[in-house]
């Protein structure tokens, strides 16, 4: 059971992180020179996400993609926190069944 709950903390961290850097992005799309950040999510061999920030090449702003982003980030946040939920509930019931 801690795997899962590891695997799903790095999914809601990697959402957080993508939310940040959506709204960082929306937030300087004004900002003469501003490159957008983008978040970079790769697997873990023992499950879960690795997440890294980087730059985009040119300056300027894409705030569709922006958006997107962000909603991409608060359903995966509520995937992964649904996830923390149902292990809780399926640890109550075990408990239940061995007491």
């Amino acid at each position: 059971m801690n795997s899962l709950s590891s695997i799903s903390l790095s999914g809601l961290n990697a959402a957080m992180l993508r939310l940040d850097a959506a709204g960082n992005n929306v937030a300087n799309a004004q900002t003469p020179g501003f490159r957008r950040q983008s978040v970079l999510q790769s697997e873990d061999a023992g499950g879960g996400v690795s997440t890294s920030i980087s730059r985009e090449a040119e300056a300027g702003e894409n705030l569709n993609a922006d958006m997107v982003e962000q909603l991409s980030a608060v359903y995966s946040f509520k995937a992964n926190l649904r996830v923390l939920q149902t292990q809780d509930e399926m640890l109550g019931a075990l408990v239940d069944l061995k007491a």
